[in-house]
């Protein structure tokens, strides 16, 4: 007989928080992550490859969810907007990315490709796809990353 328990539903991720999720959301959250002392708004827009009312509409939404804080201010004269992320907007996003981890895992398990090898994707053999420090086509450090399609 089925059941609808949660703990059956193994693959429901509810850490995936929809406000993060976003890509843009995700996109400065990271960038945010990445620069603890916080990013002034053009430094923001441009890591994340944004617009200035894009920018805008998804911090108003973050800030709104207590993830990140907004610090205007001035910098040799100039008004300055300081983008950082919250203590909880902090820890918030530390638990998605485990969730996120898991999901990954998970999937790459159900496909029934083996476990990444210190980080790197593996290809169907189960050598990993590049070395540590190699460089793509591209000329980028690919390790760690998984080669196009």
């Amino acid at each position: 007989m089925p059941t609808s328990d949660r703990t059956d539903a193994r693959f429901s991720y509810e850490g995936l928080d929809r406000i993060i999720h976003e890509r843009a959301r995700l996109s400065v959250l990271t960038s945010l992550v990445s620069h603890p002392r916080g990013l002034a708004f053009p430094d923001l827009k441009r890591l994340c490859g944004l617009t200035d009312g894009n920018l805008s509409r998804h911090l108003a939404v973050l800030q709104e969810a207590d993830l990140v804080s907004l610090e205007k201010g001035y910098d040799q004269n100039r008004p300055q907007t300081l983008c950082r992320l919250t203590p909880s907007g902090r820890s918030r996003f530390l638990d998605y990315l485990g969730v996120l981890e898991q999901v990954v895992r998970d999937a790459a398990q159900a496909a029934g490709r083996p476990q990444a090898i210190a980080g790197r994707p593996q290809n169907t053999a189960g050598r990993s796809q590049t070395g540590a420090g190699q460089q793509g086509a591209s000329g980028h450090d690919r390790s760690g990353l998984a080669e196009p399609a």
